[in-house]
């Protein structure tokens, strides 16, 4: 019998990446890379590395006289690998690349996105521009280009209250029920689920919301632009990975200077206002109330998918 060293080496790889994706579900540190809606994905993988990796093990022992099969060291027609090559600069380096995410994942610690990931991005300049896109969206709206709009205007039946608290998806009437009861609310709760909707809807049309309460959770950030009573109660929202994540913020203002450091998670309460930034209308919240809180368990934000029929 002969032993592959790199069939063996190829096993360890497959086994090791299974190894990772179950770890990472098993602490849940899964939800500090990628939606939860592809939780179900990710899992399906490390089930077929897992088969992989047994139909791998086949192919670490050998009978000699059926090494290389038909192949022979001298036969230039034989292009496929059987393991056994010479190491070569080529090859080290695909291992690297694919050694290199496994090193990172069992080595290095989940580390979730905070104010210098914010200021690399420049956060105040993302808000301004996403509640300018939103102002945008609205003008667009308003011209009935939308199927949305239509059925949000057109949408007559009374209020009811929904729990769509563990959907992902919803339905255009289910997602027209959630303006509507943000419309009527006197005091928005900015909860995970409805937070990335709501955060749009208010950007949407800043002065239909001024003067209701807000209720909210996130952590500090500052620019040095804002003056010293004046910070960003700041989430990360994330469509399909980390990697994609951008933030989303609300720009807040308390009677005196609150001494609060980035990264402080502060859960506040605060009234709506109407401001500017760079010209642009921004919400801004003068905060009446707040304290700090331990960092969330679950830190980021997830938008809520329409199902469009």
């Amino acid at each position: 019998m002969q032993l592959h060293i790199q069939q063996a080496f190829r096993a360890f790889i497959l086994l090791t990446f299974s190894t990772l994706l179950f770890k990472l579900h098993y602490t849940r540190d899964i939800s500090r890379f990628i939606n939860p809606k592809y939780e179900v994905l990710s899992q399906i993988a490390s089930i077929i590395f897992l088969i992989l990796f047994f139909i791998q093990v086949t192919r670490v022992w050998s009978a000699r006289e059926n090494l290389h099969h038909n192949c022979h060291h001298d036969d230039h027609s034989c292009h496929h690998d059987h393991g056994d090559a010479p190491l070569n600069t080529k090859i080290m380096i695909a291992y690297l690349v694919i050694i290199f995410p496994l090193l990172t994942g069992f080595l290095l610690s989940p580390k979730v996105l905070d104010s210098s990931i914010a200021d690399k991005k420049g956060a105040m300049l993302i808000v301004s521009k996403q509640n300018q896109a939103s102002q945008v969206e609205k003008n667009k709206l308003s011209g009935e280009s939308s199927p949305k709009k239509k059925e949000l205007s057109g949408y007559e039946s009374p209020i009811r209250s929904i729990n769509l608290k563990n959907q992902r998806e919803i339905s255009v009437e289910e997602y027209n029920e959630l303006v509507k009861q943000l419309e009527q609310k006197k005091t928005i709760e900015m909860n995970d689920y409805v937070y990335a909707a709501y955060y749009d809807e208010i950007g949407m049309d800043v002065g239909k919301y001024k003067g209701k309460k807000i209720k909210l959770k996130g952590f500090v950030y500052k620019e040095k632009e804002l003056s010293k009573n004046q910070l960003v109660i700041s989430r990360f929202l994330i469509t399909h990975c980390v990697a994609d994540a951008s933030i989303i913020g609300f720009l807040s203002e308390v009677s005196k200077d609150p001494a609060l450091e980035n990264d402080t998670w502060i859960e506040a309460e605060g009234v709506l206002d109407v401001t500017s930034y760079n010209g642009t209308e921004l919400p801004l919240i003068k905060i009446i109330d707040w304290k700090i809180i331990n960092e969330p368990e679950k830190p980021y934000l997830y938008p809520i998918n329409i199902k469009i029929m």
